[in-house]
């Protein structure tokens, strides 16, 4: 699976992608769908129509990379049924979406992320 030793955000696309889409095409839509820099070094999660098929891009510090798979049973998560809008996930529930858990993204699987304040300040 992808490895990393830094905690990176993982991001899902809004909508269905097109799984013939590869390493540019990918790239601008991160750019212009999710208005983010695929090179900042997130995970980018894209699913099929049909949710039988997933691709990952990443920006490994060297080069772009994309990782495919294909559910031969089962289907993946729909990420643009997580509130109609952009997904925001954990490795943890990435790891649990590529492998075809009927849970990942039905359910908070993590806390959310832990925020510094000042003591007595207004929680945000």
């Amino acid at each position: 699976m992808i490895g990393s030793t830094r905690q990176v955000a993982v991001h899902a696309f809004a909508e269905p992608a097109d799984m013939r889409k590869s390493f540019d095409a990918l790239s601008a839509l991160v750019l212009q769908g999710l208005k983010r820099d695929p090179l900042c070094g997130d995970l980018f999660l894209f699913v099929s129509r049909n949710r039988k098929r997933a691709k990952v891009l990443y920006w490994d510090g060297t080069g772009l990379c994309v990782f495919a798979k294909r559910l031969e049973a089962g289907r993946f998560t729909a990420p643009w049924r997580m509130d109609g809008k952009t997904a925001r996930l954990t490795m943890s529930e990435l790891t649990l979406l590529l492998e075809g858990s009927e849970f990942a993204g039905r359910i908070a699987l993590s806390p959310p992320p832990f925020e510094l304040r000042a003591p007595g300040a207004p929680a945000s």
